[in-house]
């Protein structure tokens, strides 16, 4: 398991490549930090992220269609990084951090405020991750 360094007294740790592998599909997703760090605090809908509000926002830096910004955020999700909100009727539209993520989100700020740059290696990696993915059982 690897620690995270946190400021909250209580973190949790991690198995080191369940971390390895949130922290690259963040690099290599089309999402910038500020996005994450406003999910710390609340929950963000895909409506402020895909499109012109996502720019506007500084959430990403091209617009996004709808369906690929909510296809990377689904992503995030498999990965432990995010989570769907919920409210009394069901699922929204809207996203939040888990704990994994509140952690990797207060390391990349304390590290210069920036998402770090994937480079080839991580592209490769996150793709073969996300789209050859075997059944939990085989694994």
């Amino acid at each position: 398991m690897t620690p995270i360094q946190s400021s909250s007294a209580l973190s949790i740790r991690y198995p080191r490549r369940a971390v390895e592998r949130a922290e690259r599909a963040v690099r290599c997703a089309s999402f910038q930090l500020p996005l994450f760090v406003v999910m710390r605090q609340q929950s963000v809908g895909i409506k402020a992220i895909a499109g012109q509000p996502g720019i506007q926002n500084r959430y990403t830096r091209r617009p996004l269609p709808e369906l690929v910004a909510e296809n990377d955020l689904l992503w995030l999700i498999q990965t432990g990084l995010l989570r769907r909100e919920v409210d009394g009727q069901g699922l929204t539209d809207s996203f939040r951090l888990t704990p994994l993520g509140r952690q990797l989100v207060e390391q990349w700020q304390r590290q210069g405020n920036n998402l770090p740059a994937p480079n080839f290696l991580d592209r490769l990696q996150n793709a073969w991750n996300r789209w050859v993915r075997l059944p939990d059982w085989i694994r």
